[in-house]
């Protein structure tokens, strides 16, 4: 598993770059303190720090409880809280708490802090600037350098990534972390036999740890060996029978291999372990995905229904968002647009409604127009699309947040692909990210209307053979494997 937060639909993309930055324990001047008043909370935190690094969220997020019962002023602790929140009710409500205690904190730890902060404002700059100041001032200790790496990895710097997580390594060779996260570096940089090997070592660190496993069956998955990545899955579960991503890993194997209902066998198994309601959504949305996957759109409405029902029950209007888009985009696949613009209207509104910083409401204000231009398009409003895209395309110059910059150049491309400007769309979808299948699948379309054929092709086969755990997959592996026979 990568080092993620939350639900695959978490509130918005610009919070992917806000990722678990852990402190050390402080044994020496040049690793980051940890700032509390209580030797318990400071035990307390630890375990939850270790078992965090290991990517078992739950567990962490419970030991992160006690220590702020123990110091309620425990910066560190409403920091890891944040990191391992279930919900976007439970994230926002603990990152505010972080940020108000931060000034009681050393130096090192406001700067975790308020790079966390400014990753899920938007302010990649400042998460950067930030970032860098602390490995700047703690040169010493592997886990700001792991941390910066991750950073460059969510920015699909991989080059750049892969240099601060091989330093963190040698820092310390057995802090495990940074070889997860440098096993998918490789592993997007398309080196599979450098990714492999360090999946491998991951697992050599820590055998008796489900992660390991989950990552390299990941690997797997995406090398197209579903039975042996499945066999992987299932050691993690044997290791752990709560590792709920183990789960959505055998699924998905199951769902690329055309068999729809085991999935969804697999995923009602993870609905009656799940330990919170973030659990409990994921094995819906997975679901959702499922059924997608399979054209069987209105149960895959259904589905996504009953994920937002659990976010009804607790007020948590941001979640609630997040499904409102979900099932915007499942219409718009279905081709029910009035279905799908009435959907994404009440997602943003939703949004309005939410308890989050006023940031994270203009963002999805922001990014609403990428959901209401696609909708013109299919209507076939062409002058209304191009309108809501110049407007996004100026919104986001001003922010400068490289996830919507990507979406920038993928509605320019699709308008053009509308227009048969085939150049001009091959020219922003280049411009957009290749770690995400449906910009391939666009990619494809174009070559073909180009009348490029073999290129057409070899590009519907990468999104045919994409396997990788991604919430845009569902929507275009048909199309691409239709492409790919030639139907």
């Amino acid at each position: 598993m990568r080092n993620r937060r939350g639900s695959p639909q978490a509130v918005l993309s610009v919070c992917l770059l806000a990722l678990p930055l852990w402190a050390s324990a402080a044994p020496a001047a040049e690793k980051v303190p940890i700032t509390t008043s209580s030797d318990e909370a400071r035990q307390l935190y630890l375990q939850g720090r270790d078992a965090g690094e290991k990517l078992r969220a739950a567990d962490a997020h419970a030991f992160y409880e006690k220590a702020v019962a123990k110091d309620p002023s425990f910066a560190l602790a409403y920091y890891g809280l944040t990191n391992t929140a279930p919900t976007n009710q439970a994230f926002f409500g603990a990152l505010k708490q972080a940020v108000a205690l931060a000034d009681k904190a050393s130096a090192g730890e406001q700067l975790m802090i308020g790079a966390l902060q400014a990753g899920v404002n938007g302010n990649i700059d400042g998460q950067r600037r930030m970032l860098t100041e602390l490995v700047a001032k703690y040169p010493g200790d592997e886990r700001p350098l792991t941390q910066l790496g991750i950073f460059y990895f969510g920015l699909q710097d991989y080059q750049t990534a892969i240099s601060y997580l091989t330093k963190a390594t040698a820092i310390a060779p057995n802090f495990s972390l940074p070889y997860n996260q440098l096993g998918y570096a490789y592993r997007f940089e398309a080196k599979f036999p450098e990714a492999e090997t360090t999946f491998k070592k991951y697992i050599e660190l820590l055998p008796g740890d489900p992660n390991p496993y989950d990552s390299y069956a990941e690997f797997l998955m995406k090398a197209g060996r579903f039975d042996e990545s499945i066999v992987s899955y299932r050691k993690a579960l044997e290791l752990d029978p709560t590792f709920i991503s183990a789960l959505i890993g055998i699924a998905n194997d199951q769902m690329f291999q055309g068999k729809g209902e085991e999935a969804r066998k697999t995923l009602r198994q993870l609905s009656t372990i799940a330990r919170n309601d973030g659990e409990k959504r994921q094995a819906l949305f997975w679901t959702a995905q499922s059924f997608v996957l399979d054209a069987r759109f209105a149960d895959a409405v259904r589905t996504a229904g009953e994920e937002r029902a659990i976010a009804q029950k607790s007020g948590d209007f941001a979640s609630q968002s997040g499904d409102a888009a979900l099932i915007g985009n499942i219409q718009l696949q279905a081709g029910n647009l009035d279905a799908a613009a009435a959907s994404f209207a009440e997602a943003t509104a939703l949004m309005d409604k939410a308890n989050v910083p006023a940031e994270i409401k203009d963002a999805n204000r922001r990014n609403s127009l990428f959901n209401t231009a696609r909708v013109a398009l299919k209507r076939g409003d062409l002058k209304a699309a191009q309108s809501q895209a110049k407007q996004y395309q100026t919104q986001v110059a001003a922010k400068k947040v490289p996830f919507e910059g990507w979406l920038v150049h993928e509605l320019l491309g699709m308008i053009a692909i509308d227009q048969r400007q085939y150049d001009v769309a091959l020219e922003e979808l280049a411009k957009s990210t290749d770690q995400d299948p449906r910009v391939l699948y666009l990619t494809a379309v174009a070559l073909q209307g180009k009348g490029d054929s073999q290129r057409a092709r070899a590009a519907a086969q990468a999104v045919a053979e994409f396997n990788a755990l991604h919430p845009n997959y569902a929507y275009v592996r048909p199309a691409a494997q239709k492409m790919v026979a030639g139907s």
